[in-house]
Formats: structure tokens, sequence, C-alpha cells
């Protein structure tokens, strides 16, 4: 917990690394827990989004940075941009999106939000139950959201298939509640809830440690494209 605690409040920073482009430092949640919870509040357990200028000076901050060798003893995936919606101040995304030829193939997705204060109580009302749908999906290996207080959100998913993870977007998938994603889609576009706001895909293309003393997320065949 002290460890969590030094880390976000001095989170790392481009001025600070050498090959760091921008990074946000957040505290872990669990997709669809009460409002109130611990896991909302504060979880121990740290979650840095991070773009670098390549994977040497990744390395390096892996071995050398006191932070990064404590984030080298957790869990980290490696992503190559796909594709971005809206937009976000910070990083540094690729003005050319890539589509992926088969749909069969697994992707990541991110989003990253910075909330207008007064949505907020408006925004976990048609979130939480987005969030229930991505974390029961079957087609959904890993799914997680963060927080950095006071209105930094964001969630992370693996996806088996770009199929699977279309279908809950537009309402297709097979399970209870299909739309919830997509009228809260609907609801945002009548009345923002924020002020910046972005979704990223992702190839996925290494993973590295454990997540829950579990490993292997990414299916076997994206290391085969």
């Amino acid at each position: 917990m002290i460890t969590a605690l030094k880390i976000m409040c001095s989170p790392i920073k481009p001025n600070q690394i050498d090959g760091l482009i921008h990074a946000e430092t957040m505290s872990a949640m669990i997709l669809g827990s009460p409002i109130f919870s611990k896991s909302r509040i504060f979880n121990r357990e740290i979650v840095v989004f991070a773009q670098w200028k390549n994977e040497n000076v990744l390395d390096d901050f892996l071995r050398s940075n006191p932070i990064g060798r404590q984030i080298a003893t957790g869990w980290h995936i490696r992503l190559e941009f796909l594709r971005q919606w809206g937009s976000i101040s910070g990083f540094k995304i690729p003005a050319t999106n890539t589509e992926i030829a088969n749909e069969n193939n697994p992707v990541v997705a991110i989003t990253i939000a910075r909330m207008r204060y007064t949505q907020i109580p408006r925004f976990l009302r048609w979130g939480r139950p987005v969030e229930k749908q991505v974390q029961d999906n079957n087609d959904s290996p890993l799914s997680l959201a963060s927080i950095r207080y006071p209105n930094t959100i964001s969630t992370f998913s693996i996806w088996k298939s770009q199929k699977g993870m279309i279908d809950m977007v537009q309402g297709h998938s097979k399970m209870p509640g299909p739309k919830r994603h997509l009228h809260a889609m609907k609801e945002r576009e009548r009345k923002d809830f924020h002020f910046e706001f972005t979704t990223l895909r992702f190839k996925p293309l290494n993973e590295y440690g454990a997540w829950n003393n579990k490993q292997n997320y990414i299916p076997i065949k994206t290391k085969l494209l």
C-alpha cells in the first residue's frame, strides 16, 4: 500500500525520464464494483498507461529506474496502435488508422476520459451497467478500470477477437442486456460526461509477468500474426 501511494503521489513524467512521451498513473478498480467500495476509492494495485519512443527506452526504464523496477515485478502488456476515436491531451497519437484484415484476431481497447465534475453522478448511473457488461463478457479474458483523482478515469480490456468487441459495442452480444453500451453512448452524445474522451484500439504484442497470479491473457494466435 505504501509503495502504491508513493507511485500515485509521484508518478512518472516525461521531463524526468528519457524516452517517455506521456503516462497516466492510476489506481485500479474492479469493473462494476459498488460506488463506495474500497476498489473504487483506492486500490493498492497501480495501473500505468504509457507511450514510449521505442522499446529500448522502455526496457531501460524497467531495468534502471526505481519505479520501473517496481512495475517490472508486476504485469504489463506491449501494444501496437490501430485506431482512435475522440481525443486526449498528452499522448502523441498517430494520425493514420490501421484496419485488421481478420475480424477474428485479438484486440485491446483502452478508454481514457477527463470527467466534467457536475456529470460524475450521471456518468456513474450510465457507466456501471456497461462496466458489468464488459466484466461478464466471455469474449474478454481481462477487463479493468482505473482512476486518478479528481477526474481522470480509464478502462482496459483484452478481447479474444475484434468481432467480439464490436458485437458488444453495437449491442449484438449474446448476453443479458446487450444494448447497455449502445444506450450509454447515445446518452453521451446527447450530453457529454467528459471534456476529453478517447477510445483507442491496439494489437496486443507481448505480455510480461502475471496479473492476479495469472498469465497468458493474450490469445496465442496473436503471436502467429
